[in-house]
């Protein structure tokens, strides 16, 4: 059997690279706008970045400064050419943007060949794309499987369960993401696959924009499955979808990258996703190693969780400006509530990756689920409850981790609109993220309902918890298959929480009244604290309230921090 090339000398030849979409970061203005992306992506395994481009004026000054930071910072890179703007008659315009800079020392290389891929782009003529770029190149491009076998790889952009038509699955028809796979490998003949990886899927832009679009894929436990699916498939490659797509709601990578706004913000602010790039790390180490199971690449213990703002009984139909009927020639956008929301499940998503076994709770609003977990990696669904959520980790009858969220669960509509996109957090915390005032609120009120929200970050930066008591008794039993889902409850009636503008009223939650935004929650740390008063020796003699009074004093375990003072100084 011939052997296959390895890119940059990697020991197995697999590779991750991420998607990064250039089109929105015009507002860059050297290449140390990209440090930032370009360092966390390395230090988390993934190898390159896609850029995405499409034919914008700014694009070769952008290039340039992120081929740059990639150079200075041990990163690769690679044109991903956009189909949406290029057309496949333009060969001698994309061969020329290849040999402009593909001989830049950041340029992704398989052996001497320019690796090279696209967004869509079927019936481009790659020999005279080769012709016209003047230099060896691996064409990798997004092809549809049947047109993949000219090609020297290629790329299944469709990450997500869907009907074969660019839309959520319904009962007649679910096109898995392994049916993909499946289609695209048997296409390619032995070939190199670069297999999709996603976590979410969501856009909701109405008339405010000539782009409207208004849909969900089922995501839920997708970011988890798929990297489970991926340590069986190994394929050559794999890219993420996305780094920075926050129209979309597939973004890995901070809210705090700079970036204008195209009207995302609406749904993207105070939602970071840190946590799932936290995630794929000891996936990625794995699949890297040729592993088919991630436990032994898991270096601490950690839980990572995700939910939706609101409950999916909120009606915002008398708020949401995609109410509003529009030309709809892309067949993109449906009025009011996202198309496919039904697919999507009324819970809160937790992965925990443990070093060692141990039970993790969870409560979210009035529900509360405790599991036995391996040591390794579990995942749960747990019924979403309005209010608060939280998390903990307990071993030996102690607390290893505990942490409430930033963010509450709504009953309600947030800003007005229907937001499917996911709150992510991390047990211990993440540092906080927050989108950048300024060009990533650009497009914020427009399509909003007045008065309802403000384009600014409003989540508090988490707060330290004290040592979780341990569980009276465990619901669930073990997490056997890795994976439980516990039956979704009825929505629970506990006003809003999230992000809009502060309210006045004592009962106000956290959230509301907070300015900045967080990826996570904190665990459970250490210290003692001093002085005379009421002596609070555990969170149990806090209830209901969790918070320390002026004639209280924490004295919990060795290190730990005091709870938050109820008058919230």
């Amino acid at each position: 059997m011939e052997r296959r090339q390895s890119p940059e000398g990697q020991s197995t030849g697999k590779m991750v690279f991420a998607h990064f979409m250039m089109g929105i970061v015009a507002g860059r203005t050297g290449a140390a706008d990209y440090d930032d992306d370009m360092t966390r992506a390395k230090s988390f395994g993934i190898d390159a970045f896609a850029l995405n481009i499409g034919t914008d004026t700014f694009t070769d000054e952008q290039l340039g400064y992120a081929y740059q930071s990639a150079a200075k910072n041990g990163m690769k890179v690679f044109i991903s050419f956009d189909f949406n703007w290029f057309k496949t008659s333009q060969t001698a315009d994309v061969g020329a943007k290849i040999k402009k800079f593909g001989g830049q020392p950041a340029q992704l290389k398989v052996g001497d060949k320019v690796f090279v891929s696209s967004f869509s782009g079927d019936g481009l003529d790659l020999a005279a794309v080769r012709s016209a770029a003047g230099m060896p190149l691996f064409i990798a491009p997004n092809f549809k499987a049947a047109n993949a076998a000219n090609a020297d790889a290629a790329f299944n952009w469709i990450a997500w369960p869907n009907n074969g038509a660019n839309k959520a699955p319904t009962d007649a028809v679910n096109v898995t993401v392994s049916d993909g796979d499946q289609a695209y490998m048997k296409a390619l003949g032995g070939k190199p696959y670069m297999a999709p990886v996603s976590p979410w899927f969501f856009t909701h832009y109405g008339p405010e924009v000539s782009y409207s679009k208004n849909w969900v894929f089922p995501s839920d436990l997708l970011w988890y499955d798929r990297w489970t699916e991926i340590l069986q498939l190994g394929p050559q490659y794999v890219e993420i979808i996305t780094w920075n797509d926050y129209g979309e709601s597939h973004y890995i990578g901070p809210l705090s990258s700079p970036h204008n706004d195209d009207g995302n913000s609406k749904w993207v602010n105070d939602m970071p996703h840190n946590g799932w790039l936290d995630m794929a790390k000891p996936f990625i180490a794995a699949y890297k190693a040729g592993a088919k199971s991630v436990n032994k690449y898991i270096g601490k213990d950690q839980i990572v969780y995700w939910y939706r703002p609101s409950l999916k009984s909120a009606n915002c139909d008398s708020t949401d400006n995609t109410m509003k009927a529009v030309s709809n020639p892309s067949e993109n956008f449906f009025q009011g509530r996202p198309n496919g929301a039904d697919t999507m499940s009324d819970s809160v998503f937790v992965v925990a990756l443990l070093k060692e076994p141990g039970t993790v709770e969870v409560s979210s609003g009035k529900s509360k689920k405790t599991f036995t977990a391996q040591a390794g990696a579990n995942a749960w669904a747990v019924p979403m409850g309005a209010g608060k959520q939280t998390f903990s980790l307990i071993r030996g009858g102690n607390s290893v981790l505990s942490g409430t969220s930033p963010r509450d669960i709504s009953a309600d509509c947030i800003c007005g609109i229907y937001n499917f996109n996911a709150y992510v957090g991390t047990l211990p915390a993440g540092q906080p993220d927050a989108l950048q005032t300024g060009n990533a609120f650009e497009g914020f009120a427009k399509g909003l309902a007045p008065g309802l929200c403000q384009p600014k970050p409003l989540l508090k930066s988490p707060t330290s918890a004290g040592p979780a008591p341990a569980p009276a008794e465990i619901e669930s039993g073990s997490n056997d298959k890795n994976i439980v889902i516990a039956p979704v409850e009825p929505p629970v009636g506990v006003p809003s929480g999230g992000v809009p503008v502060p309210s006045s009223s004592a009962s106000s939650s956290a959230a509301k009244s907070a300015t900045a935004s967080t990826s996570a929650t904190t665990s459970t740390s250490t210290g003692i604290a001093t002085g005379g008063g009421n002596k609070i020796t555990s969170l149990s003699q806090l209830a209901p309230l969790n918070c320390l009074r002026k004639d209280q004093v924490w004295a919990g375990p060795a290190g730990s921090d005091p709870p938050a003072p109820c008058d919230g100084g």
